[in-house]
């Protein structure tokens, strides 16, 4: 199961910066847990979204269970595929 969805849309402007939000539900866990996962978050986005992003676009992460307890590297290579996929 993956540890979030991503949701790409571009933005239609002659702006080329990638903007970025997150958000993690209730459902996930206590203050403390969605906070956690919301810093991973921020952290891969700032390593992975520069060379993979897409520009002029708006790029969402939506946290799920189980992704706090994922390791890092295993996130970033999620990521990764998923922007290619939604670059196709």
């Amino acid at each position: 199961m993956p540890s979030f969805v991503l949701l790409v849309r571009a933005r239609g402007d002659a702006d080329p910066a990638m903007r970025i939000g997150i958000t993690v539900s209730k459902k996930v866990g206590n203050a403390v847990v969605r906070n956690r996962m919301k810093r991973r978050f921020r952290a891969l986005v700032r390593e992975v979204l520069p060379e993979a992003g897409i520009p002029g676009a708006d790029h969402v992460l939506i946290g799920r269970n189980g992704g706090i307890e994922r390791p890092f590297d295993d996130l970033k290579a999620e990521l990764a595929k998923a922007l290619v996929k939604v670059k196709r």
